[in-house]
């Protein structure tokens, strides 16, 4: 059995030096990380961004099925996709954390595993944040900060009519993944003696435990020459995403549902469990995939990468915002949970 160390026995000071003890800066704008009272950042003339989000246990996360290194991995990554969607790269982060006594600093060790794996791989310091106690539970607070030159900034409010609207990777696959996991939960805590079965499915669970941010499609953005009209990451669904578009930047859209990307083992697993794989992707959540509008002049650019794929594109405000279904009806786009139609 794993010993337990109580947090009490290091203090917050002791904890924050073992936790950070074996992080490294990775950027030259990095001036003065942790360890100050304040971090020092010059981004060389470039505009910075930064973005920040709070995940609750038994809101956001459930312990049950989510190991805290995939927990801290996430919880770095869903920042670092806001910085990407405005065609930045991500430098720096803070993280605030509070818990309960129910967690040792053996636990929290392999939360920050995940934070320090994460920032490895997106090449980010962590330059700061805090601990606190919780009455109970975990709550995580990031602050992602990013930089860009100034004309390469892309806004939700760029979009023009006739612009091509784009989605990277594939939707709908973290939706199903949690489906999964809170079904077998749900079993667990009738018959703890039923093992777990997640019938092998682990595209669609890895989706949901530890998304990826698209720093690729950026880094394409750059290598090719496409500056993106209007981009936001894909964390509420498909469809409201597109609305956020539509009404930021005053147009209206046309989606295409043949066109919209879904995993192969996500539509088969929509299909075991009765699901619509369309209203998966629409409406489902937590892909992390960035959405964005391009000019049709960098259609030949666009359709040479695989991880993008065309979906519709925008159209006159006020011919408002539909899907056109395989079966060639149109339909009113909404936000809220979409229901399967012929």
């Amino acid at each position: 059995m794993e010993s337990r160390t109580e947090i009490s026995t290091l203090g917050e000071f002791g904890l924050i030096d073992h936790l950070t003890k074996n992080f490294e800066i990775q950027n030259a704008s990095t001036l003065v990380g942790i360890g100050d009272d304040a971090a020092v950042i010059d981004h060389f003339g470039k505009q910075t961004v930064v973005s920040s989000d709070m995940l609750i246990e038994g809101i956001h996360f459930d312990l049950m099925y989510t190991p805290l290194k995939h927990l801290g991995y996430k919880s770095v990554v869903v920042n670092l996709s806001d910085i990407y969607a405005m065609n930045a790269t991500p430098t720096h982060i803070t993280l605030n954390i509070a818990f309960s006594n129910r967690f040792s600093v053996e636990a929290l060790t392999d939360f920050y595993e995940g934070v320090y794996a994460a920032c490895e791989k997106y090449n980010v310091d962590l330059i700061g944040g805090d601990t606190s106690s919780s009455q109970k539970g975990f709550i995580i607070s990031v602050t992602a900060i990013g930089e860009v030159v100034t004309e390469k900034v892309v806004k939700r409010s760029g979009a023009k009519e006739g612009d091509l609207l784009c989605v990277s990777g594939d939707l709908g696959a973290a939706f199903l993944g949690l489906t999964l996991l809170e079904r077998e939960k749900k079993i667990y805590l009738e018959s703890p003696e039923v093992q777990p079965d997640l019938e092998n499915e682990q595209y669609i669970v890895g989706r949901l435990l530890k998304p990826e941010a698209r720093k690729d499609i950026v880094e394409f953005f750059e290598q090719a020459q496409v500056q993106p009209t209007s981009m936001m990451d894909v964390s509420d669904g498909l469809s409201s995403e597109i609305l956020h578009l539509c009404r930021q930047s005053g147009v209206g859209c046309k989606l295409h549902e043949d066109k919209i990307p879904v995993h192969e083992d996500a539509r088969q697993f929509a299909y075991k469990l009765e699901l619509d794989p369309t209203a998966c992707a629409l409406s489902g959540g937590e892909d992390y995939e960035l959405i964005f509008t391009i000019p049709q002049s960098d259609y030949e650019k666009v359709i040479k990468n695989e991880q993008i794929s065309i979906i519709g594109y925008m159209t006159p405000a006020d011919e408002g915002s539909h899907i056109v279904t395989r079966g060639g009806n149109t339909h009113k786009l909404t936000a809220q949970g979409w229901q399967a139609f012929a």
